[in-house]
């Protein structure tokens, strides 16, 4: 009985592993990629990933189960750690500040969920987890683009309050 969970722990261990491999492949020979801007990139590479799944998604949960048990966790948040930082490269994230963790964190949960998302899609060809996916890229991306006008609109509203403010502190303090 042991020897059997084994093998079947081996064979998910194998199949993730192959399939990073297959995703790497695909990522060096696709011309198509580079012309992409970042968020479609994410979302095709997290898509043809998750495709590799397909065949097996009625037992996927099983595979899932398997690589959440403890004995099995390093492995199973390494090869994920892997699969997150090629597809990042792939988008041409040069990043190496705190930025580099953030983005790898929130592409994990945006692979996790669509993965989770998959197994419960009846729709034909999954479309309903491709939809749920480029929503969830889109929804990071323009997060993202909202967060950076916010810091520059407000760096623009220091600026100019500044010699305002600066006048008025001096005034107050004068008397």
């Amino acid at each position: 009985m042991a020897e059997g969970r084994l093998g079947v722990i081996l064979l998910v261990h194998y199949f993730m592993d192959e399939c990073l491999e297959r995703l790497i492949d695909i990522i060096e020979s696709d011309t198509e990629l580079k012309t992409l801007i970042p968020s479609e990139r994410i979302s095709k590479l997290v898509k043809i990933r998750l495709e590799m799944q397909a065949p097996y998604v009625s037992k996927w949960a099983q595979a899932l189960s398997i690589q959440a048990l403890p004995m099995n966790l390093p492995r199973s948040f390494k090869q994920r750690a892997l699969l997150i930082d090629e597809i990042w490269h792939a988008a041409d994230d040069d990043s190496t500040d705190f930025d580099w963790y953030v983005k790898r964190t929130v592409l994990g949960g945006i692979y996790s969920t669509t993965e989770v998302y998959m197994l419960t899609d009846n729709s034909p060809d999954f479309r309903d987890t491709w939809a749920f996916l480029n929503a969830r890229v889109r929804d990071t991306f323009d997060l993202k683009k909202t967060l950076q006008e916010t810091q520059y609109l407000a760096e623009a509203v220091s600026a100019g309050l500044g010699k305002p403010l600066q006048g008025l502190l001096k005034e107050v303090f004068k008397r």
